[in-house]
């Protein structure tokens, strides 16, 4: 029990460390930089940080959320990616434990959480993570998570015939592009790791979400019925949701149909 807690401790730590990386990629993936180089600099005034000021989630505290060199004010998004991929890697360590299945899921969520960012800053999914992600995560779900190939190829076919079939559908009856490509990619990718069982869900489950927060936007932020809000961060929500309860919504799903 001891050494189990110690292991879980050090992959939280260690997933932390990797949402500094994955800031880094959040950061620079849109630009079409170099994710290794050059070393990870101040946004705002382009000083390397120091090591002693990389540290994830405690160097932004320390710091007061400001570069040591500029003062500029650096975003929350970077100690709330490193949380978040903390927190991730805590409780995969402990459904999965020291398993194959581990870092698959792990490079999932973590996959997820680059493309939910990106998407809130920048309104776009890059096709680098989604078109690369199909055919990783469709394998790592035959090795690893128990889907057979039918599975996984179902959830490709119909993940990306799905969404394809409603944006062409919106387009059609508004005259303007309600999602793009790169949402129909993601849930190609997700159907892939996930299995065709999971799209009914997500697709449910991220169009609640979404609506919910459009409506706040509409009540509470004076926005109006044409703001746009990203779809793959809510995407990306709902298949997390089904990643970790997934197996008992469905039983419960099925116990309230009898």
């Amino acid at each position: 029990m001891f050494s189990t807690v110690w292991l879980a401790v050090i992959f939280t730590l260690t997933g932390a460390a990797v949402g500094s990386f994955l800031n880094v990629c959040i950061g620079r993936i849109p630009e079409g930089l170099s994710i290794v180089n050059p070393p990870s600099r101040c946004p705002q005034c382009g000083h390397p940080i120091r090591i002693r000021d990389n540290i994830p989630v405690v160097s932004y505290l320390l710091l007061g959320g400001k570069c040591r060199d500029c003062r500029g004010r650096i975003s929350f998004r970077y100690p709330l990616v490193e949380l978040l991929t903390a927190v991730f890697a805590w409780f995969l360590f402990r459904r999965f434990g020291l398993t194959p299945a581990f870092p698959a899921v792990f490079v999932f969520v973590c996959t997820l959480i680059v493309i939910g960012f990106i998407d809130l800053d920048h309104q776009i999914i890059p096709h680098i993570l989604t078109l690369t992600g199909i055919p990783v995560f469709a394998v790592l779900a035959v090795l690893f998570m128990g889907l057979t190939v039918i599975d996984v190829f179902l959830g490709i076919m119909i993940g990306a015939g799905s969404l394809y079939f409603v944006a062409v559908y919106y387009e059609t009856l508004t005259g303007r592009e309600g999602m793009g490509g790169g949402d129909v990619n993601l849930l190609a990718m997700l159907g892939a790791f996930l299995g065709w069982k999971s799209l009914l869900f997500i697709l449910l489950g991220s169009s609640f979400l979404g609506a919910f927060v459009g409506l706040a936007l509409i009540l509470f932020k004076g926005k109006d019925m044409k703001y746009a809000v990203p779809f793959g961060p809510f995407l990306c929500l709902a298949a997390l949701i089904y990643l970790f309860f997934g197996n008992s919504l469905i039983r419960l799903f099925e116990a309230f149909r009898i």
